[in-house]
């Protein structure tokens, strides 16, 4: 069994002005605002969730994107409301969020 329920990557990789990237779309904010919202809902620690900043997905024309693990679903999102769906749906209930899902994973 793995050490956490769900292990959940955050691109927030910063390339230079003018190369695509996916904190041009405020991802650090998102992560920031994912874990502060899994903590509130008693599910951080061992055996539960976990939120980490990742360096370069290699996703950015896909971005911002989000990968879960040991899912291994790939999403992206564009505001609070996509990461709390995300949350809800997937991370609490196990049901994949098709409308933000990306190809591929």
């Amino acid at each position: 069994m793995s050490y956490f329920r769900h292990h959940v990557f955050f691109c927030c990789n910063q390339r230079a002005e003018g190369e695509s990237c996916c904190n041009d779309h405020h991802s650090a904010d998102m992560q920031a605002y994912a874990k502060d919202r899994i903590r509130a809902l008693g599910l951080k620690g061992r055996g539960k969730v976990r939120i980490n900043k990742a360096g370069c997905l290699d996703r950015c024309d896909d971005g911002p994107v989000l990968v879960v693990y040991p899912d291994d679903v790939w999403y992206t999102f564009v505001d609070r409301e996509d990461i709390d769906e995300i949350i809800d749906e997937h991370l609490v209930h196990g049901r994949i969020v098709k409308r933000l899902k990306l190809g591929d994973s």
